[in-house]
Formats: structure tokens, sequence, C-alpha cells
């Protein structure tokens, strides 16, 4: 596992995706935008409490300017300079070049030289066309997210890899799916590690048309996950579970499924709760420890490249309640 802050600067966005009910107009009360002043704060927070990554992403939100992304990294690291910057997804990258009028390998380079250390995987959602089209007619094509996640490889900054389903997909798009991510990994090596997304339906125009199913049963998760391990294990050995998305017992069944990370302890994630997530925004280590302990495997503490940090029992202790940052029960 790893401890990350989330931060989602923004959401005003209007891209429409029909699956997302993170992204809102301008106008909606519930609208924001952080300054930088505000995300400088959070990361030196999560500097001072342990974190070892930021990982940020926001809506496409055309009030912040294309050179906000750059702007955000270069505060960061002046001001919590240890703290990995895993941020921004192909999407927003793309969004970036558009407004700056600047190829994307230009943006990432200098993303990168700003102190950008990876990239999420993420706005992959189902790499299959008709699929895409069903989801959102307005975000980038699969050719496109391939390009950018391939260049950015190339350019010495690593990302995950993701796929979300559960909607209107089916096998047959998992496996495709797979074989691309496969295909690039075999060229670039540069995926660190695997990130299968449950749909979370609740809150979503997706599913409220009648369109999608509400997010993949037990077993799918359990095949997602197994089949990813046969499928991608030879060249992405590191697989993990999203137990914002599935819940802690869910998560807990399939490091025995395939899986072999629990993923962040988070802080403050936004996206999937507005969807309608039903799990916490935050878990302690001691709780993963717990978990992990109790399937007779060894917790291990990593970074946001998988080094490992440490190996065994750090924060678990069976006669201390976990805590949240700060101290409070």
């Amino acid at each position: 596992f790893v401890q990350p802050r989330n931060i989602n600067f923004t959401n005003i966005c209007y891209t429409g995706c029909t699956f997302c009910a993170f992204g809102l107009p301008r106008q909606h009360p519930d609208a924001y935008a952080m300054t930088v002043e505000d995300v400088v704060h959070r990361a030196e927070e999560a500097q001072s409490w342990g974190c070892t990554e930021v990982c940020m992403q926001g809506g496409l939100n055309p009030l912040l300017g294309g050179d906000i992304y750059v702007r955000l990294v270069r505060a960061i690291k002046a001001a919590a300079p240890d703290i990995h910057i895993h941020a921004f997804s192909p999407f927003e990258i793309q969004y970036a070049s558009q407004l700056q009028r600047r190829p994307v390998r230009e943006v990432l380079l200098e993303l990168k030289e700003a102190g950008l250390g990876s990239i999420p995987g993420t706005a992959a959602e189902i790499l299959v066309p008709e699929v895409r089209q069903i989801l959102t007619k307005n975000k980038l094509s699969t050719d496109a997210w391939i390009e950018i996640i391939t260049t950015a490889h190339e350019v010495g900054l690593p990302s995950t890899a993701t796929i979300m389903y559960g909607h209107v997909d089916g096998p047959e798009h998992w496996a495709r799916h797979l074989a691309i991510l496969r295909s690039i990994q075999q060229e670039t090596g540069g995926f660190t590690e695997f990130v299968p997304l449950g749909f979370i339906y609740q809150n979503t125009r997706l599913y409220a048309s009648g369109r999608a199913r509400p997010g993949p049963t037990g077993r799918e998760s359990l095949l997602m996950h197994a089949v990813a391990r046969i499928m991608l294990g030879r060249w992405i050995p590191n697989i993990q579970v999203s137990w914002v998305k599935l819940g802690l017992p869910m998560a807990q069944m399939l490091l025995e499924a395939g899986a072999n990370d629990f993923g962040g302890t988070l802080h403050d994630e936004r996206i999937s709760r507005s969807a309608g997530a039903e799990t916490g925004e935050y878990v302690a280590p001691a709780e993963f420890e717990r978990l992990i302990l109790d399937l007779g495997r060894i917790p291990a503490e990593r970074d946001t490249t998988y080094h490992i940090l440490h190996e065994g029992p750090r924060y678990y202790d069976p006669a201390r309640p976990a805590t949240m940052p700060g101290g409070q029960t």
C-alpha cells in the first residue's frame, strides 16, 4: 500500500461524461475551483502527515487556463520538494496541449521538468470505440489515449493503467482493453500497476437513463482481477484493488484472486463519492496492515513507483484503534 493525498482541485467541467457525477457547470452551487495556494496548503499538510504522494486530478475547467497544470506542479515542488506528484490524466494532458496549442510531448516534458513524477492512466474507461461512444462522445479517443500514454512513457513519466468496468461493457471488451495495455507495456515498460475500477452507478446519468447495469457483480470483479493477473502479470506485476470502489471486504478477497496491492490510503477522495460510493475517503495504514495480516500476508508500505519503504507491520497495534491524520480516531 501507499500513502497519498488526493487533491481534486476543481469539479468545474463541461465534458458531459454520462458515467461521471463529479463534473459540474460553473453556475452550480456545488461547483468549486481551488486556488494554487489552496492546493499547496493541502500538499504541505500531506507531507506533514507522512504521505509520500499527492495525486491531483480535476475537471476540464476553462477558467483556469492552459498553464494551470505546470503552475500547480511548480508550486507544490517549491513548498513540499520531497513529495511525489502523481497527476493529470491523459485527458487533462490533451486539454493542456489544446489550450496552449503545443504538442503533447512538449507539455509532458515541461511538466516533468517542473517536477511531475508520474501520471494516472485514467480516462481510459474501456479502450473500445463503440463503448466509449456510449460513455462519452466528447472525451479523447482510444487512439489519443494510447498516444499520450506512450509519449509519457517515452519522456520518462511512468503511469498507472486502468479499466472502468460494470456498465455497458462485457468480457469481450475487457479482453480487448487488456490486450491493448499489454501491447503498450511490451513496447514501453512504463506502467507501474493495473487498477480495475468498478463502475459506481448511483448518481450517474448513464445508470438513470437505463442504459447501464448497476456496477460489476462480485463474480465479475473476481474474474477481472484474476484474468488481469493471467494476461498482464508477466509484464505488469502489480495488480491493485480499488477499495473505494468495491469496499474493504471485497478488496481483501481480491488479494486472494490475483491482486497484490491495496492501493492508497487516499485522504479526500471526491470523484467516487460524488458518483455514490459508500466507502470512506480514508483508510488508516493500520487498517490495511490488519487486513493484510488477516490473510497471512506480510504488509509492505511502498512509494508511487513500488520501491518498498517498510516491510512488516509498522502501524497496526491490536490494542489501539486506527486514527485519522492528526490523531483523530
